[in-house]
């Protein structure tokens, strides 16, 4: 097994050999992932146990809410003829929501890893092309790769292929900065911490100085902003533009 440190956190990788599939390495950022899937099942699942149609519970009035914001969200961007979306669209944004708050537990957001949001954007673009091919056909949709002249097709190809990559990385970069600057500052603050309470002499000094006592509580702090504020706004950029570009491929 695979192990490394960064500030208070350990982060794994663990290979297995599965018959017929050969060694697959589980890795810190699968099991996280699955982790929020569960939690998201479950609430899911509590949140819409015993419905009612009179006289509902808070539980179900917040339910009923949450559906209705999703409504409004992506109906409001995409318009009525997208409403099939709504599932999808608030699938990601919980998806991503709760993978970048998941680290408030003390594990490592799955976020932090540019494989979660390749394929999150990957999934996107097949249904941006998916869109394009709809709206103007197989024929006009690599026509369109000509226009407004021939001469830039080869930049409107980059164009194409520049979406997911855009998607993954403003998403990626945003929460990786917070793990970074946070197991910077937890690991600042231990040997800041070691240094000036070693100052103190004999044994007192020698047993504080192991305590990194300046590293608790700051590093909380700034996770009320890595991870709450921040979290929350990646995840609704990221289902913003992802509306925008499916409803304007779907218009040709």
């Amino acid at each position: 097994m695979d192990v490394s440190i960064v500030g208070p956190k350990v982060y794994f990788e663990v290979p297995i050999d599965i018959p017929l599939l050969g060694r697959i390495q589980i890795s810190e950022t699968m099991v996280i992932s699955w982790l929020v899937m569960l939690i998201i099942t479950v609430l899911c699942i509590w949140l819409t146990h015993d419905l009612k149609v009179n006289n509902i519970s808070k539980r179900q009035a917040f339910a009923e809410m949450l559906v209705e914001a999703a409504d409004k969200f992506v109906i409001g961007n995409m318009g009525e003829k997208f409403r099939n979306m709504v599932p999808f669209v608030a699938a990601l944004f919980a998806t991503s929501l709760v993978s970048n708050m998941i680290s408030l537990l003390g594990f490592r957001s799955p976020t932090a890893d540019l494989n979660t949001e390749a394929a999150w954007a990957i999934v996107v673009f097949i249904m941006i092309t998916a869109q394009k091919i709809k709206a103007g056909g197989l024929g006009g949709y690599f026509k369109g790769f000509t226009q407004p002249i021939p001469v830039l097709t080869p930049f409107n190809i980059l164009s194409e292929l520049a979406t997911p990559i855009s998607l993954a990385c403003r998403h990626f970069g945003n929460i990786l900065s917070g793990v970074v600057i946070n197991g910077l500052l937890y690991t600042a603050l231990a040997l800041a911490s070691s240094k000036l309470l070693g100052l103190i002499p004999g044994v007192v000094g020698a047993a504080l100085s192991h305590v990194p006592i300046l590293a608790v509580g700051v590093p909380a702090v700034l996770s009320v902003y890595f991870d709450w504020f921040t979290g929350v706004m990646q995840a609704y950029i990221f289902c913003m533009l992802t509306t925008m570009y499916i409803a304007n491929a779907a218009e040709g």
